[in-house]
């Protein structure tokens, strides 16, 4: 597994806004959305591409389009959070879903909901989830995406942890994936709650304001 943490001043600047106790919901809602556009820019660098034929109003030359539509999957609920910031940077991709729950005591994910073609062989698949912690729910669902055939895997997080992180990376070199983690930052660790520190609290309840 790829793993790539984007070093810039802006994508910095933004999750300082976003960790802060007191930025407000609708704040912290509009801070997502920038903060993934600015990761999906470095996560997309792989998107498949053809050459186009086009006429500028001085000349014809050739350009490029994208080849096929990827798929985004946001892990329900905060990963919903992130995908108007995708989109906005890739509207012609297509949207599945996957929700899945953490056990609060067992830290253990469970599937609830999932909306995703039956055969996703050859595409490729983009997975948003603010915060990589355990790891359960990404692993959870890259392993899900795998079975149905999905060689070709990137990961975008606002923040990990290195035990998630080693959680994914074991999952995705086990497999045929070929995989990839973008993230803004990578945090200390775990507290016993396994909630990262410092972190931003959760991801959920600060996007939505309601308790799971």
């Amino acid at each position: 597994m790829e793993l790539r943490v984007v070093d810039h001043p802006l994508v910095a600047h933004k999750l300082t806004h976003l960790r802060e106790e007191s930025t407000s919901s609708p704040t912290f809602r509009l801070l997502v959305a920038e903060l993934v556009t600015l990761l999906a820019y470095e996560a997309t660098r792989q998107v498949r591409v053809e050459q186009a034929g086009i006429t500028t109003p001085v000349a014809p030359t050739t350009g490029v389009r994208l080849s096929e539509k990827p798929l985004v999957v946001p892990i329900l609920r905060a990963g919903l959070g992130m995908l108007e910031g995708f989109t906005r940077l890739v509207p012609t991709a297509e949207v599945g879903f996957v929700g899945m729950a953490r056990d609060e005591r067992t830290l253990k994910p469970t599937t609830y909901a999932e909306r995703l073609p039956h055969d996703l062989s050859g595409r490729q698949c983009y997975v948003l989830d603010p915060m990589l912690a355990t790891g359960g729910s990404l692993a959870g669902c890259v392993h899900f995406l795998a079975r149905r055939g999905a060689t070709d895997i990137t990961c975008i997080c606002l923040l990990a942890a290195p035990e998630g992180i080693e959680r994914v990376r074991g999952l995705m070199d086990s497999t045929d994936v070929d995989g990839r983690l973008v993230v803004a930052s990578i945090d200390e660790r775990l507290n016993e709650r396994g909630y990262i520190v410092p972190g931003l609290g959760d991801a959920g309840d600060r996007l939505y304001g309601l308790a799971e």
